[in-house]
Formats: structure tokens, C-alpha cells, sequence
């Protein structure tokens, strides 16, 4: 790749008119954690709460006439085509956006408002790659110009701002976390960072569901993925870009992959803190904070928040999936026999003070006899699992616990 930093410097000048340039904060909880010194770049409040707003603008605004005309063609999982819906409107260039079709409906609504008749919407598959095989095609067919959401050096050079504005904004930096979908904020900032602080520890986070960088560094070059698990759905990416790899694979300093019920924790921390509303995505980068490194911090560390897109109805599956990983939720079946007292016998046998039943759903509804309940119990503190499962073996009633993994967390989550 032939990016280089006097390309992002290029692409700042450009968007500065255009985009906000986002502030950075400290987090005392973060820091406390740490015990250094943790900043947050906000891109959650950036032009539609997502930085590739940077990349997409970059992009089509350099365009020429007769691209212009043709109009543009992209596939994204949600921000990114925020960002060039953005673009078209303020640059009157018609586009079309394929999206997947577990785009979270608070997504779609905003692409459509932002975008407004310069858009049109299209859906297909079910992760973001499905989605690009349809926009590459459309793009082929029609004579768009593709605006990929990672794998361009204009939309790197793009995502590389965040890099510049940190190194503006923070005196000191040991360790700079960032997420990672495709590879494009990534090998943004990495090209402006390295070049101007070698010595910072660069970090890559991304979900354990969709680890794409990981599996290209162990292989030596980008491979798609066997199975992408889609709930960060902002960095659910089946194959990091080409172009991004090459970046990476000489500048990233450490790759990390969470799992995504650490992230939900996270999310939540952040805003019932910081009263940050980020989505998956957008809490990678923290996340890593919590055990996941290598090695501890030495000094301050900047963290970037990169998107604030998350639809409120899905904090209840957030919740659960935090209390799991935390090892705070716990389901059981329960067979209870048909007689006087059976369950208050399992609520005085088997529960004890902390224990709380928060849900009780009988697996055959319309013949209770013959079927167990599934039980789910919220515990205070994760240390009482120990006890609850011994109480659980003694119990008379036929117990059986749900474990992590099981195909019935399909009905749960």
C-alpha cells in the first residue's frame, strides 16, 4: 500500500471544514482500574456518532465529474453507510446502500434520515460481506464507483484523522487501543502514529466472535473466517482488508480479542459511568482494560470510542449477556413433582440470601407434568456459584444445570 502520512495530512485538511474534531477526556474509572492516566477519544458524538464519516467523505468528495455522475455504491453494517449517506446529501451524488439484514433498525432509520433522497436501501445476507458481494456487483454493473468501508487507501487516509487529532490533543501516550473490523481505522492511525511516535505501543482490539486480524497474522495474509458471530456488529467482518493487513501486520504492536460478553460489560460501565452510549464496536477498545493485554500500561492510555450507534431495545440482551459473563446469571432444569410445596420446598432448600429467581418458564406449556421449568437465578456475587451448585447436587428435585454453550442459550440470548 502506498499510503503514507502526507496522504491522512491531505485527507485532515479536507474534512476539517466537514467533521468535528471529537474531544478527548479522561475516564477516572478507567484510570483507577489501570492505575495510569486513561483517555477517551469520543468518536461516539462524531457526524453521525461513527468515525467513518472521516473515510466515506474523504472519499466521494474527491471524486471527479464524470465518477460523480455514476453515483456510488457501498455496503456497510451500518456506519459506514451513515457516512456516505452523509456525503451524498451534502455533495449531491446519488448512492445505493446494501446493508445486511440484522442491521439494527435504529441504523437503518438513520442512514434513510441523513441520507434522504440521495439514497436508496438495500438489504441482503446476513453480515456485512454478503452485503459487499451485492454491492460489488451493482457497482460492476452500473459503472458506481464502490466506496469500500476499509480495504481503500482514500477511506484509510480518511479514518487516519482520528490519529492526527490524538496526537494533537494528548501530550503523553504509552498505549493507544483501537478496534478492529475490517483493519481501515486501524491502519489509519497506525500509518500517522508511527510515523510521528514510534514509540507508542499500538493495540488492536477486536470480537472474539469475528477475530479476522488474528486469523490473518496466523496464517500470513488475509483468510476468511469459518463462522462469524454478528452482535458487534460494527467490527463483524468475515476477512480484514488487503489493504489494511499490510499495515498491520508492520506497525500493530499487540492483537486482542475479547469475548463479547466482556464487551456488554463494558457498555454498560460506560454508560452508567461515563454516560457514554457506545455500541459494541464502540466499547472494544476499553474493554481490552479488563485483563485482556498482554502486559499492564505503563503509562497513559488512549482508548477510542468509535461509534455511538446502538438501539436502545437491545440493552435487555446486553444486560444478560454481561450477568452471564460475569458469572453473575445461571439457568437450571428444574422437575418438580407434582405435589403440595414443591417449589417452596426448592426455594427454601436450595436458594439461599443473594440467590434471586428472575425467570420461571415451564418447557411444555400445555403439560406441566411432564416437562421441567427452566429456572434462571441472578446471583449477588459471582463466589456463591460454589454453594448454589452443592445445594443443587443435595436437592431431592431432579436439577439439571443449562451450561454456557448450550443450543437452549439460543432461546435465552
Amino acid at each position: 500500500m502506498s499510503l503514507n502520512p502526507a496522504d491522512i495530512a491531505y485527507a485532515a485538511a479536507g474534512l476539517r471544514p466537514v467533521v468535528r474534531r471529537t474531544p478527548i477526556g479522561r475516564s477516572q474509572r478507567l484510570s483507577d482500574a489501570a492505575g495510569v492516566p486513561v483517555l477517551l477519544k469520543r468518536e461516539d458524538i462524531q457526524l453521525c456518532r461513527s468515525y467513518k464519516v472521516r473515510g466515506a467523505y474523504h472519499l466521494i468528495s474527491g471524486l471527479d465529474a464524470d465518477q460523480r455522475a455514476a453515483g456510488v455504491v457501498c455496503a456497510s453494517a451500518g456506519n459506514h453507510a451513515q457516512g456516505v449517506a452523509f456525503a451524498c446529501r451534502r455533495l449531491g451524488i446519488r448512492g445505493t446502500i446494501y446493508l445486511p439484514t440484522n442491521t439494527p433498525l435504529q441504523k437503518r432509520r438513520r442512514i434513510a434520515q441523513i441520507g434522504g433522497d440521495a439514497v436508496t436501501l438495500r438489504f441482503v445476507g446476513r453480515t456485512y460481506d454478503g452485503a459487499s458481494a451485492a454491492a460489488l456487483a451493482d457497482a460492476e454493473q452500473t459503472g458506481a464507483t464502490y466506496v469500500h468501508p476499509f480495504d481503500d487507501e482514500r477511506t484509510i487516509a480518511g479514518q487516519g484523522t482520528v490519529g492526527l487529532e490524538i496526537l494533537e490533543q494528548a501530550e503523553e501516550i504509552d498505549t493507544l487501543i483501537v478496534p478492529v473490523g475490517g483493519g481501515g481505522l486501524l491502519a489509519g492511525i497506525a500509518t500517522w502514529v508511527k510515523a510521528q511516535r514510534p514509540d507508542v505501543r499500538l493495540v488492536g482490539v477486536e470480537p472474539a466472535g469475528a477475530a479476522s486480524l488474528r486469523a490473518a497474522l496466523d496464517t500470513g495474509h488475509p483468510v476468511p473466517l469459518d463462522d462469524v458471530d454478528t452482535f458487534v456488529d460494527g467490527a463483524a467482518v468475515g476477512q480484514v482488508g488487503a489493504a489494511p493487513f499490510g499495515v498491520l501486520r508492520e506497525h500493530v504492536d499487540e492483537v486482542i480479542s475479547v469475548p463479547e460478553g466482556a464487551v456488554c460489560t463494558e457498555m454498560l460501565e460506560l454508560y452508567q459511568t461515563e454516560g457514554i452510549i457506545a455500541e459494541p464496536a464502540g466499547a472494544l477498545a476499553s474493554t481490552a482494560l479488563r485483563g485482556f493485554l498482554e502486559r499492564p500500561p505503563a503509562g497513559p492510555v488512549v482508548c477510542v470510542v468509535s461509534g455511538g450507534n446502538n438501539d436502545v431495545s437491545r440493552y435487555a440482551d446486553i444486560l444478560e449477556r454481561s450477568l452471564l459473563h460475569e458469572g453473575l446469571r445461571h439457568y437450571f432444569l428444574v422437575t418438580f413433582p407434582q405435589e403440595p410445596g414443591a417449589l417452596r420446598g426448592f426455594l427454601t432448600g436450595v436458594l439461599a440470601e443473594g440467590e434471586d429467581i428472575v425467570l420461571f418458564e415451564y418447557v411444555k406449556k400445555s403439560n406441566r407434568e411432564t416437562g421441567p421449568a427452566l429456572v434462571g437465578i441472578e446471583l449477588d456475587d459471582a463466589a456463591k456459584l460454589g454453594g448454589l451448585l452443592e445445594r443443587v447436587a443435595e436437592s431431592p428435585l431432579q436439577i439439571e444445570r443449562v451450561p454456557p454453550g448450550s443450543p437452549l442459550f439460543s432461546f435465552l440470548l
